[in-house]
């Protein structure tokens, strides 16, 4: 069994450790030695918790002696070098923060470790999680594990390529604009961006665009991000977009497939979106609809005629660009290229900046008249599968976009804190996954990993890996 144990998911090591079947011991030692086998190539784990093995040494001890256990006793886990780690640093992706070791655990680091985790290293990123693909100054490039000349994405990268690869069974990322999802998609796991607010940012930087932040899970499988959910949500007296709230995940009160409305859409409001992708959402809408929910296609004018990418490109500079001058003064040099050119960005103006928030709450508005006649939005993750190295443009049939179109489809639901759901269903014609994804009503998380949870029935992607 232990040569396989890097494939688990999260969920069935606890069970297995639970049960005495294997040893928390046996389960780091397998992620240590795939880390060890892979992570040259990858580069997805920039930074090792040298006392893991002791770690999984005590959980194996709590166990024997019959001790109360988490959910997640003794299960590895990684974390986006952007969350704060006790006593193991947290570079941020910069020349700015080599040296920089936090004294406190980020709260979502804190309540996995509460749980039972153990933290097993910290994952690569762009430089202050501020770029669509993980590469820095610091540490290099990772690369996708479906193929080496591909992205994985950012700026959760290095944690989707870890969990894709075997790394890691396990992680946390975060997402302003496409961070969890994107990188979820290109790779072939799952991610989930809970509703803004469900849990609490505490110990993520940048401290700045906190409205429009999430930190969440990345994993293997849908009962493990709906797990991780569990654990990580809830207020912690500290944040103060983090809301008291009840548990978001549940069982007693699960709906039939058949309650549940979905609509979806693929092409319009994303375009122009890869042939792959747009048959990938479309064989998941026939899924859904055979499992018994009301699937139709929709059209929604004015997510289309809303472009989130400028937007947001406008909300995001007028309230980080400020904050980063002042964390950047008089070390501009050592900046990595991608930031730099953020930093060169001439400043909006104030109209453009109240012009833009006006957009977005009309976008707010069209979303709730959605919501109110649908459960759940089915859409593209990203218009493309995983793209190349350093692209500054791509080209889709035709035409030919900017690269920054890669977020057309994420953005809107980071603007209005709408929970929303990578899920991996389908493979482009040359082997790279492709992932659908689920839009929900704000805080109820519980319709689109219910949702998330029928399509992953009916599709292999957990049983795929990738040959890096």
């Amino acid at each position: 069994m232990r040569e396989r144990l890097y494939y688990r998911d999260a969920t069935d090591l606890a069970a297995l450790i639970r049960s005495k079947q294997v040893s928390p011991i046996e389960v780091m030692r397998a992620h240590l030695e795939r880390i060890q086998l892979l992570n040259p190539r990858l580069n997805a784990v920039v930074t090792l918790n040298e006392s893991a093995m002791e770690e999984a040494r005590a959980a194996e001890a709590a166990l024997m002696r019959g001790e109360s256990l988490g959910p997640l006793h003794g299960v590895p886990f990684t974390v986006k070098d952007s969350l704060d780690t006790a006593g193991l640093r947290t570079v941020r992706g910069s020349r700015l923060f080599g040296g920089y070791v936090p004294a406190v655990d980020a709260v979502t680091v804190a309540r996995l470790k509460g749980a039972g985790g153990i933290v097993l290293g910290k994952t690569n990123l762009p430089e202050f999680s501020f770029a669509r693909e993980s590469d820095n100054a610091v540490f290099g490039r990772t690369v996708n594990p479906w193929n080496p000349e591909r992205t994985p994405g950012g700026s959760s990268g290095g944690e989707s390529a870890a969990i894709a690869a075997g790394l890691s069974p396990l992680g946390l990322g975060s997402d302003v604009a496409i961070s969890i999802r994107g990188p979820a998609h290109f790779c072939g796991v799952v991610g989930l961006k809970a509703t803004h607010g469900r849990i609490p940012l505490t110990g993520h930087w940048p401290e700045s665009l906190r409205r429009f932040w999430h930190v969440g899970p990345l994993a293997r499988s849908i009962r493990d991000a709906t797990l991780a959910l569990s654990v990580l949500a809830g207020p912690d007296g500290q944040d103060g977009y983090a809301l008291p709230l009840a548990a978001p995940v549940g069982t007693s009160d699960l709906h039939p497939l058949g309650d549940y409305r979905v609509g979806w859409m693929a092409e319009k409001g994303f375009g122009p979106v890869d042939p792959d992708v747009t048959a990938t959402v479309a064989r998941a809408a026939e899924v859904l609809q055979r499992l018994g929910c009301q699937v139709v296609p929709v059209v929604l004018p004015n997510l289309e005629q809303r472009d989130g990418n400028i937007l947001s490109a406008i909300l995001f500079g007028c309230e980080a660009m400020p904050y980063f001058r002042r964390v950047v003064a008089g070390r501009e040099s050592e900046l990595h290229s991608v930031m730099a050119g953020w930093m060169a960005t001439p400043p909006r103006s104030l109209g453009e900046f109240v012009a833009a928030e006006q957009e977005v709450e009309a976008l707010r508005d069209d979303l709730a008249k959605y919501f109110h006649r649908y459960d759940a939005l089915l859409c593209p993750v990203v218009p493309v599968p995983a793209h190349g190295h350093g692209a500054k443009e791509l080209t889709i049939g035709d035409v030919t976009v900017p690269q920054r179109h890669v977020v057309l489809a994420t953005v809107p639901f980071n603007l209005t804190g709408h929970p929303a759901l990578s899920v991996p269903f389908g493979s482009s014609r040359d082997g790279l996954p492709i992932g659908v994804q689920l839009v929900g009503r704000h805080f109820d998380e519980r319709t689109i990993l219910t949702l998330g949870a029928a399509l992953e029935s009916e599709h292999d992607a957990r049983n795929r890996h990738p040959i890096p």
